[in-house]
Order: C-alpha cells, then sequence, then structure tokens
C-alpha cells in the first residue's frame, strides 16, 4: 500500500516540474521588469516542488502500512462532508470577488471557513487569523506591489 502513498508526492513533483517548464514559456512584460509575471507562479511553482519532497522524504521514513488508514480516514463520511463544504465555500468565494471586491470576499470566506472548521470556541483565534490574513494580504498586493485588488462593486 506504499505505492499509493507514494504515489501523491511524485504525482506533485512531476505536476512542479511540468508547471515550471510552461511558466519559463509565459511572455516577458512590455512596461517594468520584463520577467515580473514569473515571479510569483515560479514561487509558487517551487514552493509545490519543496513541500512534495518534503512529503515524499517521510513517506519514505515512514514504517507501517499507513495508506490504509490514510484512505479509511478520507472515505468517511464526515470527512467528506468538509470537503463538500470547503469547496462549496471556495466556489462561493470565486463568485464573491469580482462583486464584493477582495477585502470583503475574502473576509467572508475567512470567517465562515475558519467557522466551520474551527468550530465556536475559538472565534478570538478565527477572528484574529481572518482579520490578520485579509488586511495584510490587501496591504501587500496594494501597497508594497502595488497591484490593485477588485473593490467593492466590482
Amino acid at each position: 500500500m506504499q505505492v499509493v502513498r507514494l504515489s501523491m508526492p511524485l504525482f506533485f513533483i512531476v505536476l512542479s516540474v511540468a508547471y515550471a517548464l510552461l511558466i519559463l514559456q509565459l511572455p516577458q512584460a512590455t512596461l517594468g521588469d520584463p520577467l515580473a509575471p514569473i515571479y510569483f507562479p515560479l514561487a509558487i511553482c517551487i514552493g509545490l516542488f519543496l513541500f512534495a519532497i518534503i512529503d515524499l522524504i517521510q513517506v519514505l521514513k515512514e514504517k507501517g502500512d499507513h495508506a490504509t488508514e490514510d484512505l479509511q480516514l478520507l472515505v468517511q463520511k464526515s470527512t467528506l462532508l468538509t470537503i463538500g463544504v470547503v469547496i462549496l465555500l471556495c466556489i462561493a468565494y470565486t463568485l464573491l470577488f469580482d462583486y464584493a471586491g477582495f477585502l470583503l470576499s475574502t473576509i467572508l470566506f475567512l470567517v465562515a471557513l475558519l467557522f466551520y472548521l474551527n468550530g465556536l470556541k475559538k472565534w478570538l483565534m478565527n477572528v484574529l487569523v481572518t482579520g490578520i490574513v485579509s488586511f495584510s494580504t490587501w496591504f501587500i498586493f496594494s501597497h508594497l506591489l502595488e497591484i490593485s485588488l477588485p473593490g467593492f462593486g466590482g
């Protein structure tokens, strides 16, 4: 069963390499830094590659048959429900993004997601994480990187 467990990190390693090859074929920007369109996607690609390597190392170090346990956990009704709710929240976020703007839609998405995953007992942590992540991301993109994000009403 370790073959099943090995397949995911190997898949993501291959995916990240293919993604990197596609990123390097992106056209250069005509204004500003010609390689600017490559930086962010390449950073994501490098992160995916590194995490896949870390996961691969952990799988190779494991003793026993954890793949069966992982598959059993995955097909539990509560796990499938959680996956479904998270997918629906992501779809709602993408639909709301252009209409409500970045900041409002991100706050609503994170509040809904964190309260669903963590429950009401961790309300302070949920609110703090939502505020810090939403506003710091908005500040970084709009002020430091000078990238305009959708405002309220598109």
